[in-house]
């Protein structure tokens, strides 16, 4: 197996583990355990449609983690690409919207592994993109 490949992966695993545990320390924000509510994020309701949207948001990264090491080297590549372009957008559209300082640095982490993702996927050289798994 091509070491890009590796390394892919292990970028999309680093990349979901720093969204992870920006989720997990948000719970800790002072008052949070107050403000949360059953069915409610940012104190608005979320509907199954918003709910359905985030889990498929979520889920890119973990099935990028399996396909980094098993699509086929173009499809591979441009998926690594678009989906790492997808994410530094998502990002940094919202990075303004948190207000604690460990928020923006692990958004800043995560858009940081998005552009290493992006940069290995474009420097790999089309020969070895091409072999098969």
């Amino acid at each position: 197996m091509e070491p890009v490949r590796i390394k892919l992966s292990a970028l999309w695993t680093a990349r979901m583990l720093t969204g992870f545990l920006g989720d997990v320390l948000r719970f800790l924000e002072p008052g949070m355990m107050g403000k949360i509510g059953a069915g409610e994020v940012g104190g608005m309701r979320m509907s199954q449609g918003m709910l359905l949207v985030s889990a498929g948001i979520m889920v890119l990264p973990i099935a990028m983690v399996f396909l980094s090491l098993t699509l086929r080297g173009g499809v591979n590549r441009w998926a690594n690409i678009i989906l790492a372009l997808f994410f530094i957008a998502f990002d940094s559209i919202g990075l303004p919207s948190y207000e604690y300082a460990y928020s923006m640095v692990l958004i800043v982490v995560g858009i940081l592994f998005n552009a290493l993702t992006i940069w290995y996927a474009w420097k790999w050289r089309a020969e070895e993109a091409q072999r098969k798994v």
